[in-house]
């Protein structure tokens, strides 16, 4: 597994869209494991600090509930519509395991749960140049970083 700012040492310009399609909107997805080990998917918020994506929870939430139990994770990027013009900057994704941190200095949420991402995998689609195709750039831990068309 590794942090955020690993893969982007090794891989700066990846990382940098990745991340740019993720800042595109507060609102993003989480698929979370249910005790019967079928998906849930909610509304999160992520944060970049210091090279680790983090993350907090409502306490008594049944996000928590599945995250504490079972910390394997995959995050969807705030789905964006192509602009009128037909560009499209893509959507992004990516798993791994959520780690429970501290709480952050002056937290008054009771019960919140907070935790950084180990990644295993990240995947960007967007449109190729010209935009008749799709590029489907990729790293995760058995392969490093990939770039694919379609």
């Amino acid at each position: 597994m590794a942090t955020w700012q690993e893969i982007r040492s090794r891989q700066p310009e990846f990382a940098d869209k990745v991340w740019a399609c993720f800042a595109r909107g507060v609102n993003k997805t989480i698929a979370t494991l249910r005790e019967d080990g079928s998906p849930r998917i909610s509304a999160i918020e992520l944060e970049l600090n210091d090279g680790q994506i983090t993350l907090g929870m409502m306490g008594g939430s049944v996000k928590l509930r599945d995250a504490r139990r079972d910390p394997r994770v995959a995050v969807h990027s705030p789905t964006v519509e192509p602009a009128e013009d037909g560009t499209w900057h893509g959507d992004a994704k990516l798993s791994g395991v959520l780690v429970e941190t501290p709480a952050p200095a002056g937290n008054t949420h009771v019960g919140a749960g907070f935790f950084r991402i180990d990644i295993r995998e990240v995947a960007l689609t967007c449109l190729g140049t010209p935009a008749d195709h799709l590029v489907i750039e990729s790293w995760d831990t058995e392969h490093g970083w990939r770039r694919r068309t379609h």
